[in-house]
């Protein structure tokens, strides 16, 4: 049974929908995901798909379409940033979460890993809130917060700043400056390659690569960019 048959079987077979999506992922990302990990996540598509009714989250309406756009592209880019080699506990940033993309299946799958969720919209935090308390992730604190030098001052420093569809790749470093630890890395992921983005950084913005990601059940490009302040050393 494929991964959407089964998700079309989840509301009277729920455990039937969290097998296949760990099963995916294992086969398709090489991604270690257990059967509770899958059902928090067909959970938190329903919360999803849920408030989207009535605050505009996402686009996508389908569960379907969720799980391959949102769930599995963001689980695409978390055997990558392992490759980085940051110990656990790894801290992470996801800036502007929005619904919560990547840092949520980021937190279910990796729960070692500590993940700051920031926003500056006050009903997309409401809702990370409720999706922190329902799922119980210890892992995962919401800040309500618009990035800048005011902001940015009350926002600790992490390994990982993350980013899924938020800004230009000179834009996103520029609002995120200070925020990583020594050593640290952004993480921009981005649909087609961002030739022109990459063009555009500051000169004291080095590239570290350029990771080509296969999105199970996703025909589109998608592209992870790492990079650090020049000079920087590694983990």
């Amino acid at each position: 049974m494929s991964a959407t048959q089964a998700s079309e079987r989840g509301a009277s077979d729920p455990d039937v929908a969290a097998r296949a999506l760990a099963d995916l992922a294992r086969a398709e990302l090489g991604l270690a995901v257990t059967d509770a990990q899958s059902a928090r996540l067909l959970r938190y598509v329903a919360l999803l798909r849920r408030w989207t009714r009535v605050h505009n989250l996402t686009a996508i309406r389908s569960e379907e379409e969720a799980l391959s756009h949102h769930i599995l592209d963001s689980l695409a880019i978390v055997t990558p940033l392992e490759s980085l080699g940051y110990p656990e506990p790894l801290h992470l940033l996801d800036v502007g979460a929005g619904g919560g993309l990547p840092g949520i299946p980021l937190a279910i799958v990796r729960p070692g890993w500590q993940c700051t969720l920031v926003d500056a919209v006050e009903k997309k935090c409401a809702f990370l809130h409720q999706v922190r308390l329902e799922l119980g992730l210890s892992n995962v604190q919401v800040r309500h917060v618009r990035l800048g030098a005011r902001g940015n001052a009350n926002l600790p420093s992490q390994d990982l700043v993350v980013s899924r569809a938020f800004a230009s790749l000179r834009d996103f470093v520029d609002c995120s400056r200070g925020l990583l630890r020594p050593g640290g890395t952004w993480a921009a992921m981005k649909g087609k390659y961002p030739e022109p983005e990459l063009a555009d950084l500051p000169s004291d913005i080095r590239v570290l690569r350029t990771v080509t990601l296969r999105v199970p059940r996703l025909a589109e490009q998608r592209h992870l960019v790492l990079m650090r302040p020049d000079g920087a050393e590694s983990p």
